[in-house]
């Protein structure tokens, strides 16, 4: 028979060691602890979503960063539990000779310890490729090393998170059916060596294989990984142009965008998040060299559902922001001029039901019929009507910031018959 550690911090042949009861008992309580904290801040944020006007929002922030936070610490305990697993064997089990009921304990053990380490995991891939989130109050940053910002990566990390929450809870219950089971239907020791001052028992002599059940539990734990990573299409953000609008009523010349982009950068508890419009179109007359201010005219209109910003996407698109169900588009129309060669957009701006004028430089390339420009400027989302719910800058700054480049070129007039 195999001799007994002496240490009663190191598990024996015939119990478990202090350690490992600590470790087990703190990922226990760290468990029941995250589940009804994740379920309570996504029910508060859907609500949010439905009515912003109920609930206040540094609330439901407060309860994803704490339930992030904790998931952080479950991961670090986590490794901490297998590293002492593998380095420190289990006890024997009591019923080692019932092969297949050995066989599940020691697969669902594992399973157990793979999904502790990938459900922490994945929320937190699921964090550091996302913008616009619940900040975690760890030392570590918001971000990973070679996880790069991506909707596409985020909403796959989100997959996994949700799909291994569930085998984790599946192989919880079972976990727990079989200790229940062992001390009220065989009303043996197994539930009594893990608790504190658990009596030592004497094992059975036929011990299963570990290997197999590593195997299984490495298959279990996977496979959500993979069928998730090959049924979730790319979906890189691309621009898509708005249906062409009547042009300018203009005699200066046209210019037709080929390409570009039109992005926006807000504060959120003191995180930058950053996004951009995928569908927008503009209608340029611009005559560089035009004898007066006024060079030309610009009507730029953006389609709001194209939006992308992060984890707070659909909450941009809800009533208290966009309201893209009833204002699928924003507008600015304006003047083109030039004051001490300096180029300038003076016009309108047109959000929901709010119109503000709006002038702003922009920088201009001339090469040819090609031209490129860009500019950077500053709006007050108060200015129509976004986020009045959200009245504190600490929470939802106050101003944000749009940048645009594009280059065109001069288009070709057209033969007369």
């Amino acid at each position: 028979m195999i001799a007994q550690h002496s240490s009663p911090y190191r598990n024996a042949y015939d119990r478990y060691g202090r350690i490992s009861k600590v470790l087990h008992w703190l990922t226990a309580l760290l468990i029941l602890t995250l589940l009804p904290l994740g379920f309570f801040a996504k029910r508060a944020a859907d609500l949010f979503l439905l009515a912003p006007e109920t609930v206040d929002i540094a609330r439901v922030t407060t309860l994803f960063s704490l339930h992030k936070t904790l998931g952080v610490a479950l991961f670090l305990v986590a490794l901490a539990r297998i590293i002492w697993a593998l380095a420190n064997p289990k006890p024997h089990l009591l019923h080692g000779n019932r092969k297949l009921e050995a066989f599940g304990a020691e697969t669902v053990h594992w399973i157990l310890y793979g999904m502790l380490v990938v459900v922490p995991a994945s929320g937190w891939l699921h964090h550091a490729a996302s913008t616009g989130f619940a900040p975690i109050w760890w030392p570590f940053g918001q971000n990973l090393p070679f996880v790069p910002k991506s909707d596409h990566l985020s909403g796959l990390f989100a997959s996994v998170h949700f799909v291994s929450i569930v085998t984790l809870l599946v192989a919880l219950g079972l976990h727990i059916a079989g200790a229940l089971k062992h001390h009220f239907v065989d009303r043996d020791q197994t539930l009594q060596r893990m608790l504190p001052g658990g009596a030592q028992t004497l094992p059975s002599e036929t011990q299963p294989r570990h290997w197999p059940s590593i195997l299984a539990a490495a298959a279990v734990v996977c496979t959500p990984v993979v069928i998730l990573t090959a049924l979730l299409p790319a979906s890189p953000h691309q621009a898509v142009p708005l249906a062409r609008s009547e042009m300018l009523s203009t005699e200066l010349p046209p210019w037709a965008v080929e390409n570009g982009s039109i992005s926006i950068e807000i504060l959120q508890l003191g995180a930058q998040v950053q996004g951009g419009f995928n569908t927008w179109h503009a209608d340029i007359a611009f005559d560089p060299n035009s004898t007066t201010t006024e060079h030309g005219h610009v009507r730029v209109q953006i389609s709001i559902p194209s939006l992308h910003l992060g984890n707070v996407t659909s909450q941009a698109m809800g009533p208290d922001y966009f309201r893209t169900d009833l204002y699928p588009e924003a507008q600015f129309e304006g003047r083109l001029i030039r004051r001490e060669n300096q180029y300038f957009a003076d016009g309108t701006l047109t959000i929901k039901e709010h119109q503000s004028d709006l002038v702003f430089p922009f920088s201009l390339n001339l090469d040819g019929n090609k031209a490129a420009a860009e500019a950077e400027f500053v709006l007050d989302r108060r200015q129509f009507g976004i986020g009045a719910t959200v009245p504190d800058a600490a929470t939802l700054g106050f101003d944000v910031i749009v940048k645009f480049e594009l280059t065109a070129r001069l288009q070709e007039p057209a033969q007369s018959g």
